[in-house]
């Protein structure tokens, strides 16, 4: 008796005789001593097709952080992640890839005034006293197109008072 034994695989198969095939073919043979119904021998010839596991590269370019298929939160680029899609190539196999990430930060400035009085800042709030703790972002304004954050370091002097008399020396001769 003579057989075909048709397979199909990921990567590889180790067959009925032992052997782990990882390219296609069809010229193994394994004989069966005394397999067939009246006790003879019978003879199989292996007809095998191997597919591969697919791999592909996910670039990706992000602000700050990015949140991968691994369900991980990558904030520093890298390109060493893989991820296994099981059964996801054309052929079933599975396909796995690797994530080449580049990760853009927020861009910080700090805006030093000095102003007589008052200043109207990019914020829209008029301003009358020294403060360095407002900020105001500039969405998708650095180069990258990541958010850039300014901070406001405002000086406003203080009058020097003389009894019923208030000079403002740094302000003295300035039009505002």
């Amino acid at each position: 008796q003579t057989g075909t034994d048709v397979q199909t695989a990921c990567n590889s198969l180790t067959w009925i005789d032992g052997i782990t095939y990882t390219v296609s073919t069809n010229t193994p043979t394994f004989t069966i001593v005394g397999g067939s119904f009246q006790g003879c021998d019978s003879i199989v010839t292996l007809n095998l097709t191997i597919n591969n596991t697919t791999n592909g590269t996910d670039v990706q370019t992000a602000c700050n952080s990015y949140t991968w298929i691994d369900g991980i939160t990558y904030t520093a680029s890298t390109n060493t992640p893989t991820f296994t899609i099981v059964g996801g190539s054309v052929q079933g196999c599975d396909s796995i890839v690797t994530l080449n990430l580049t990760i853009n930060t927020t861009q910080t400035g700090t805006d030093v005034q000095t102003a007589c009085n008052s200043l109207t800042w990019i914020d829209g709030i008029t301003y009358t006293t020294s403060t360095n703790t407002p900020t105001f972002t500039f969405v998708g304004g650095s180069a990258q197109g990541c958010d850039s954050l300014v901070t406001l370091n405002l000086i406003v002097p203080t009058p020097i008072s003389i009894p019923n008399v208030i000079i403002d020396v740094s302000c003295y001769g300035a039009n505002n």
